[in-house]
């Protein structure tokens, strides 16, 4: 490689790294320090405490039920959201209709939204007086199922991953529709010929052949849901009631800007990271195979 080459790459890739440096890795480093002090976040006295914070954090339970919350979330939406992403996918390529486009755009659009606004929304929609949703189920006689949607330890959960799926799936439905698109049609016609059903064609044929885009977006999507379940928890239930619904993230957020304990929410953050790189690894390793060329 001829100087003036290195000096090129150098020049290009420099402004990103110090970015880098600045913005990840230098409060990456930094947040596992301020783990073993005990700090305020708003004065200069810290105290170091050692491993004092993650002791605290092993025998903390309102950590271990916010751990359950992300395992409830980290399990029922990526299943629920990648299911329906990929059954609207599959529907909307193998069928003849001219809207496709249309409804490509439709179930695109809760994408768009910011996740306040989708997290403001729902919370009208399951609001227990005037929401919608206890509304119609009043209109069509079923006074009996409706709830307290945020308000209920047994519902809050499932209410919360309902615009979490609703937010997501028209995103992976447009990427699992152009992982299909680049399939030849040829394959799909010479299966029929052979007699295998939509079914078969889909299990020998589109699956095996889009899973590296199917690979790739669960092991995104799994790591993103500790990052989006923070909004919607803290806007729509904030952590209620009881703490039925905390997540990591929500309680990290309340022992720093609540509690005023940034040491003990440092350790919570350090926690949290574990957890990310275990299941992405637990994912590549679970979704790994060859990829099927064509």
């Amino acid at each position: 490689m001829n100087r003036n080459l290195k000096t090129f790459l150098w020049t290009c890739t420099l402004p990103a790294l110090v970015l880098f440096l600045v913005f990840d890795l230098y409060p990456f480093v930094r947040a596992i320090l301020m783990s073993f002090y005990s700090w305020s976040g708003v004065s200069d006295v810290k105290t170091f405490i050692g491993f004092d914070n993650y002791r605290t954090l092993l025998h903390d339970p309102i950590v271990w039920k916010s751990f359950k919350n992300n395992l409830f979330f980290l399990l029922v939406v990526p299943v629920v959201t990648m299911g329906l992403a990929m059954l609207f996918a599959v529907m909307l390529m193998r069928s003849k209709l001219k809207e496709r486009l249309f409804y490509r755009t439709t179930f695109f659009f809760p994408n768009v939204l910011a996740l306040v606004v989708i997290s403001i929304l729902w919370s009208f929609i399951f609001h227990p007086t005037f929401g919608i949703l206890n509304s119609m189920l009043k209109g069509i006689g079923l006074s009996g199922l409706t709830h307290a949607w945020l308000g209920e330890s047994g519902t809050v959960l499932w209410a919360l991953a309902a615009p979490m799926v609703w937010q997501a799936v028209g995103y992976y439905m447009v990427i699992y529709m152009a992982a299909i698109e680049g399939i030849p049609p040829d394959m799909y016609e010479v299966a029929h010929l052979e007699g295998a059903s939509q079914f078969k064609q889909f299990q020998l044929i589109t699956l095996p052949l889009i899973w590296s885009v199917l690979r790739i977006t669960v092991v995104f999507f799994l790591i993103g849901v500790f990052n989006f379940t923070f909004v919607f928890v803290r806007i729509m239930s904030d952590g209620g009631p009881d703490h039925a619904s905390e997540v990591l993230m929500t309680y990290l957020y309340g022992q720093a800007f609540s509690n005023g304990n940034f040491g003990y929410a440092m350790a919570i953050g350090v926690f949290m990271l574990l957890i990310t790189v275990v299941l992405t690894f637990l994912s590549e390793a679970f979704m790994k195979r060859e990829a099927i060329q064509y």
